[in-house]
């Protein structure tokens, strides 16, 4: 009994010696003047390939750059049986990954568009071209994998929401939203231009590959029927 103990207990430890492995990272923000964490998820089989795809993973509101990684640990998983690498940048609890038209410290989306990616091809072995990269979220960061996604297509060849707020219209007052980017009241402004169901009439120049998901009785979900609407017309 106690040798079968061991040898269960020794198997385990091979068994995970060899899984994927978890890097935590400072990305520096020349957009932002600040470094940010960031949780990268490497295949076992890392050492082994030339170069790997990359998910970009966006947390909710009020998520940090560990939220992923610690409530679904199952990550590393599905690093390794999908061959790819997945990474959860920091996107503050409240910035929407927006480019902040009231506070010029808060630009997010120049920092997950541009500054992140950037940062991980040059350390990783990534396929450096747009077909190598996807992104996609939770809530907030659904809100964030699809306004990102469409309106820099040029970096991201995939994108996807998971119960995402893709028109923020009609919560004006809630999540800080308007202290970084205005009041929707105010001479007219209606947020147009920072609301994924306007950002998908903007079809990039190259196909992108979408998926979203919604339950029935999320709040989420009455805004987001117009755009499914949008999405397979």
């Amino acid at each position: 009994m106690k040798k079968s103990v061991i040898l269960t207990v020794l198997l385990g430890i091979a068994f995970f010696s060899h899984a994927a492995t978890v890097d935590t990272v400072n990305i520096y923000s020349d957009a932002m003047n600040k470094s940010a964490a960031c949780v990268v998820i490497k295949p076992q089989s890392y050492a082994k390939a030339s170069a790997f795809p990359v998910v970009y993973l966006l947390h909710g509101a009020g998520g940090k750059y560990a939220t992923w990684i610690i409530r679904v640990p199952e990550l590393q998983a599905y690093a390794d049986q999908y061959q790819l690498m997945i990474v959860c940048p920091d996107g503050s609890a409240d910035s929407w990954y927006f480019d902040s038209k009231i506070n010029p410290a808060i630009r997010y989306e120049t920092y997950i568009n541009k500054e992140v990616p950037a940062y991980i091809d040059a350390h990783y072995k990534t396929q450096q071209n747009r077909h190598g990269r996807a992104i996609t979220g939770l809530s907030m960061g659904g809100h964030g994998g699809l306004f990102l996604g469409f309106r820099h297509a040029d970096t991201f060849g995939a994108c996807g929401s998971m119960s995402g707020g893709v028109d923020i219209r009609p919560f004006a007052n809630k999540w800080n939203i308007q202290h970084l980017i205005g009041n929707p009241d105010s001479a007219g402004f209606d947020w147009k231009d920072y609301t994924v169901a306007e950002a998908i009439e903007n079809y990039p120049k190259d196909s992108i590959a979408i998926i979203f998901d919604c339950g029935v009785d999320d709040f989420f979900m009455k805004p987001i029927k117009p755009c499914i609407k949008k999405c397979w017309r």
